[in-house]
């Protein structure tokens, strides 16, 4: 069996090449894949070549960990059914092709247990629930009322600013391009330099500016907390008196966990955490080359999304 995937040969050279899969092993689904997401984040530091040393790191590589699509077969004894819509945190089927994330292909061999149901209702914005995840495993456990900042208004920062006013603490973003900060969100989305405040109890950084960490810092309250949330291409240092007298708790958010992916489908499928109004642009497959250059390069585009259905 083969798949059609985008593959980054090397920075900034993309292609969309047919790859063998590696044989389905006992345990094994296979999905044929509806829509994929673009990452502007890791995917970003992927394609131009800024990545840190990360295990798996090397090219080629297939992208991609928000992909949603049917299950073509499943394994004896799973909780699968074919037909059933599926979302997939990417894969490792390409064989000398890294995975790395590996769900940007119109097939995938997936173990069956990394799979997650999910309602046919929600159609492409299921591929959201990885962003959500992620903004649920790094949020802090902020109490009704306290002040939360948030930094940066792309889809982690909004999904961050969703759940936090969900958990009844009170959040601000801080946004630098007017483009993002434009609109209605129920909470405030300002410039920094229009924030006087200084006493937030828990900070979460998504912009992964590594030269953010000491101005963050002078924001905080008392044993106040600092979330990195974002991934980091540069070394990350601070001023040590600032930290030490205001007792700051610096913590590393890494990537979202089974039970974060659970917490956050059953948020969307209650009516809690709503999914609206972050996918801006869609593009087929056969345009990935266009795609991930205006994923990467408009301001305007907060997620952009590959259609699988005709690739």
């Amino acid at each position: 069996m083969d798949a059609l995937a985008v593959v980054l040969e090397k920075p900034e050279v993309l292609a969309l090449n047919r790859l063998p899969l590696t044989p389905a092993a006992e345990g094994d689904a296979v999905v044929a894949v509806t829509w994929s997401g673009i990452s502007t984040g890791t995917e970003r530091l992927l394609w131009t070549g800024r990545m840190p040393s990360f295990p798996g790191m090397g090219y080629p590589l297939v992208p991609g960990y928000e992909s949603v699509g049917t299950v073509e077969s499943a394994p004896a004894g799973s909780d699968l059914s074919v037909g059933q819509a599926v979302f997939v945190p990417g894969a490792r089927c390409f064989g000398t092709v890294r995975g790395l994330f590996g769900g940007a292909a119109s097939h995938l061999i997936v173990p069956a247990e990394k799979l997650v149901p999910v309602d046919p209702a929600l159609g492409e914005k299921a591929i959201l629930l990885a962003l959500a995840a992620t903004a649920y495993h790094a949020m802090a456990s902020n109490a009704p009322g306290e002040r939360s900042l948030i930094v940066g208004h792309g889809v982690l920062g909004r999904l961050l600013a969703r759940l936090t006013a969900l958990s009844g603490a009170m959040p601000t973003v801080w946004e630098t391009n007017p483009v993002r900060a434009r609109g209605e969100f129920g909470y405030p989305v300002i410039h920094p330099d229009q924030d006087e405040r200084r006493d937030y109890a828990t900070i979460t950084d998504v912009s992964g500016d590594a030269s953010l960490l000491d101005t963050l810092i002078g924001r905080l309250c008392s044993g106040g907390e600092i979330v990195l949330a974002g991934f980091y291409e540069a070394p990350l240092a601070f001023a040590f008196p600032p930290a030490f007298l205001r007792e700051a708790r610096i913590r590393v958010a890494a990537e979202f966990r089974p039970h974060d992916l659970a917490a956050v489908s059953a948020l969307v499928a209650r009516g809690a955490l709503s999914l609206d109004g972050l996918i801006t642009h869609r593009r087929p497959a056969s345009e990935a080359q266009q795609a991930y250059r205006t994923a990467f390069g408009e301001p305007e585009c907060l997620k952009m999304i590959l259609d699988w259905r005709n690739a």
